[in-house]
Order: C-alpha cells, then structure tokens, then sequence
C-alpha cells in the first residue's frame, strides 16, 4: 500500500518537511521532465496483471508492509476487477516502476478497500452523498526506490486526475501515521479516523485522511504543476465502454501542456483587468 520507502532525498515522509530544491520550485521542472519519459498503463490484460503483482510483492515484502505467505508471489484479488476498479502500470522509459490501483466510490458502488480498515468513515461520507477516490495497493519496484526519488508524485499523480475525470468529493488516503505529514504538506489531507491496529494482514498501523479535491484543486495545481493534465489525457485513462470502445495500450502524460494552457490562462486574465 505504501510507496514511502526510499523517497527521503527530495521529502522527508516522516516529518513531511520539503526540501529547498522543492520550495525553489525546481522540483516541479524536474518532475515535468520526468514525466516526458512517463507512460501510463491501465492493466487489462493478465500478463500486465501479473508484473503488477510481481511489483506488489516485491514492495511489500520489502517495506514489511504485510503478512505475505511464500507461494504469494502474484498478489492479485478480486477487487482488481471491479466494474470501477482502475489497476495502473508506470513504466518509465518502458520500465515498468511502480503501480496504483484506483477505487471510484459512490452511494451506488461501495466497493473499496479503504472501507474495510474504516468501515464507518467510508460510510459517513457515502450516506452524505459524496463521492470518492480510493487508492489502494501502491507499490514501487524496491530495486528503483534510490534512484527515482520522485516516484510517489509520478504514481498519485493518476489519483489527482482520477478527481478531475469523475468530479470527486475527496481522495481518501489510507496510511501509516509516520507519513501522514507528506500527505498533509503536498495533499492537504485532513484527519478522518485514528490508527488501526492488525487489520487483516497489515504488519503496520494504517490511518484515515482525505483531500478535500474541489478546494484544493487550484492551490494543488500552483504549486505542482506536473500533476496536471489534459481533458484527454484523463478520458483515455479512465473511459470504458461506448465512451472508450477499445483500451490505448499507453497514455503519456500532459502535464506540461496543461501547465502552458494555465499560464496563458492566467496572462489573458491579468491583461483582462
């Protein structure tokens, strides 16, 4: 579930403190360029499948994130296969490096896997009516952690554009308390539920936050360009059925077009006045 491990260079998960490189706005350059070498993947097929959960266990056996059985090498259940379940490869110059499933939650869908830890809160805001965001079953290739830093940001950059496709009420995050400061710092994440305990196979203590995505979105977006993206972008990632008759084998991301189309935005308002 955690994609912290190994990621202290640019933000300090533990302490949520980011780094000047960050604060100069530098941080946001250099993830754009990244991004130039990014693809995105929806998994549909069962040999994706398969090195996703080959990523999965390599993660969590290394972060002691879970109880994991021997034979468990291809860590695969069925809520990968929810009619709103959205499972993602990024590969990164064609190396795949890290992987999200994404959960969209409504009061008529309640498939999640947050709701299992946090029955109640999940509850709470579907019987209000919102709608939700749940990614779950992040994890990152160990043996990349040290030399791509930024990979959280690449990976939940897929959650901030899964908020824009489907118009969500929030982005739950469901984490260990020591790295409730970076969701906090980059996510504005507010507090939900206190941490749990031995639940289920879970070797650590798991707590409940949530962004609330309408409020945040702009000031999220000024200060990380990168997670931006494209109307079309987010149609290709996320769109089934008549809307997407056929699945595109990659999508590469548009942050640094969305970010173009922003400043000009904002030029034509400033000349505007």
């Amino acid at each position: 579930m955690m994609l912290a491990v190994g990621i202290q260079p640019v933000f300090d998960l533990d302490t949520g403190d980011i780094s000047v490189e960050l604060a100069s706005g530098r941080f946001s350059e250099k993830l754009l360029g990244l991004l130039d070498k990014v693809e995105y993947r929806r998994v549909e097929t069962s040999e994706d499948m398969e090195d996703v959960a080959r990523i999965r266990y390599k993660a969590y056996k290394a972060g002691s994130v879970m109880h994991l059985a021997e034979d468990s090498h291809l860590l695969i259940d069925e809520a990968d296969f929810d009619s709103q379940a959205y499972v993602f490869g990024v590969y990164h110059e064609e190396r795949l490096i890290s992987t999200v499933r994404l959960h969209h939650v409504t009061p008529d869908h309640r498939v999640t896997s947050s709701g299992k830890v946090f029955p109640d809160e999940i509850k709470a805001f579907l019987d209000a009516g919102m709608s939700l965001i749940d990614p779950v079953r992040l994890a990152a290739d160990p043996e990349i952690w040290s030399e791509m830093p930024a990979i959280p940001y690449l990976t939940l950059r897929l959650a901030t554009m899964a908020a824009d496709y489907f118009d969500a009420d929030r982005v739950l995050q469901m984490v260990k308390p020591a790295h409730a400061a970076f969701y906090r710092r980059v996510f504005d994440g507010d507090f939900v539920a206190s941490p749990k305990s031995n639940q289920g196979k879970f070797i650590i203590d798991l707590m409940l936050m949530a962004t609330r995505c309408k409020d945040v979105r702009s000031s999220l977006y000024a200060r990380f360009p990168f997670f931006q993206s494209e109307p079309f972008e987010r149609r290709m990632l996320f769109a089934r059925g008549e809307d997407m008759p056929f699945s595109p084998l990659t999508v590469r991301p548009t942050a640094r077009l969305a970010e173009s189309h922003r400043r000009i935005q904002l030029s034509g308002n400033v000349h505007a006045r």
